[in-house]
C-alpha cells in the first residue's frame, strides 16, 4: 500500500492573527487527515517575530500533532524554496503528498506549482485549506477559484488533483 502522506502548511498562531475562512471546519479536516495519515509533516512560516520561540510561531492548539510527526519551517511562500522539504521527502521515499493547510493564495499555491513541476503527485484536500478575505476578492471565492486552477494546471501528465477530505479518506481506506 501507498504511503498516506498529508503536507500542513503554515497553520500558525500568528498566522491566524487575520480571520480565516472557516477555521474550525478547516482544523476538523486536517485532523481527520494527519489522523489517517501515515507520515504527517508540518510546514511553519518564520518570519519577523514569528519565529521559533514565540507563541505566533506555534502551531494551532486545535491542531492534532502526532507522535512522529516532522516539521520543516520556510521563509518564503515556497515550501521548498531553501527549505530542507525535498531532501526530508527523499528520505522517506515520497512521491506523493495531500496539501492542505493556509494560506490558498499565497504557500499553499505556490508549493503545489513548484512541486508538481519538480514531479511529486499532489492531491489537495480541496476542503481543507484556507485563506483571508483580500482587498478585491472574498477568502471562499479564492478558495474556490483556486481549486479550479490546480486541477487544470498545464503540467502534462502530473495535474495535481483537487479532492474533498472524504474523497482523500475514502482512497485510503
Amino acid at each position: 500500500m501507498a504511503q498516506r502522506v498529508v503536507i500542513v502548511i503554515d497553520m500558525q498562531n500568528g498566522v491566524f492573527s487575520t480571520p480565516r475562512f472557516d477555521k474550525a471546519g478547516r482544523i476538523a479536516r486536517i485532523n481527520r487527515l494527519t489522523d489517517r495519515a501515515d507520515i504527517i509533516i508540518f510546514i511553519q512560516h518564520r518570519e519577523g517575530t514569528m519565529c521559533e520561540g514565540d507563541p505566533s510561531f506555534d502551531l494551532l492548539p486545535e491542531l492534532v500533532q502526532p507522535a512522529g510527526a516532522h516539521y520543516v519551517t520556510k521563509t518564503a511562500c515556497d515550501s521548498f524554496w531553501q527549505t530542507e522539504l525535498a531532501a526530508l521527502l527523499k528520505r522517506l521515499e515520497v512521491e506523493a503528498f495531500v496539501v492542505c493547510g493556509c494560506a490558498t493564495d499565497y504557500c499553499l499555491d505556490t508549493t503545489i506549482k513548484t512541486g508538481a513541476s519538480a514531479g511529486y503527485a499532489i492531491t489537495v484536500a480541496a476542503d481543507a485549506h484556507t485563506t483571508a478575505d483580500r482587498r478585491w476578492v472574498g477568502a471562499e471565492a479564492l478558495i474556490n477559484q483556486h481549486n479550479e486552477v490546480w486541477a487544470s494546471l498545464l503540467i502534462p501528465g502530473n495535474v495535481p488533483r483537487v479532492l474533498s477530505t472524504d474523497a482523500v479518506l475514502a482512497e485510503w481506506s
